[in-house]
């Protein structure tokens, strides 16, 4: 099996893969690269997302893109079930019971955002609201 983890070197969090090949890398951290890719109207179906940190958030987001799999290096023990649940081939270096916020001292605003959803499109209405908030408080 390929190493796919190697598309998380050089500082890319997210890489989209297409038969194999790279057709979409980012730098950018979070949600941010995937709501790019959906805001685009970038057809990923079918598709491979290696990615850094995978939460609920990203899994019904992944969801709503239409990927196959998704390798990431850390992946919640929700978005592993967003994701089987869905028909979608996950693999992870490391399962973590919840992703914490960048400060480290509480859960991910997207996690609390997205808990108990499971239809991603109310998914991604809760998502981008959440990151509207967030970007509201920081102009503050």
């Amino acid at each position: 099996m390929e190493d796919l983890y190697r598309y998380l070197e050089d500082g890319y969090t997210c890489t989209i893969l297409q038969r194999g090949a790279p057709v979409y890398q980012s730098r950018e951290r979070g949600v941010r690269p995937l709501l790019a890719l959906i805001d685009a109207g970038a057809d990923v179906h079918g598709c491979t997302a290696v990615d850094s940190i995978v939460g609920r958030a990203a899994a019904l987001l992944y969801v709503c893109m239409g990927v196959a799999a998704v390798t990431a290096d850390v992946m919640s023990v929700g978005a592993r079930e967003v994701l089987t649940a869905h028909g979608i081939e996950t693999t992870a270096r490391t399962i973590a019971d919840h992703i914490i916020n960048r400060r480290g001292d509480g859960l991910c605003p997207m996690e609390i955002a997205t808990a108990g959803i499971t239809d991603p499109a109310e998914a991604l209405a809760a998502i981008r609201k959440t990151v509207a908030a967030l970007r509201a408080a920081a102009q503050k």
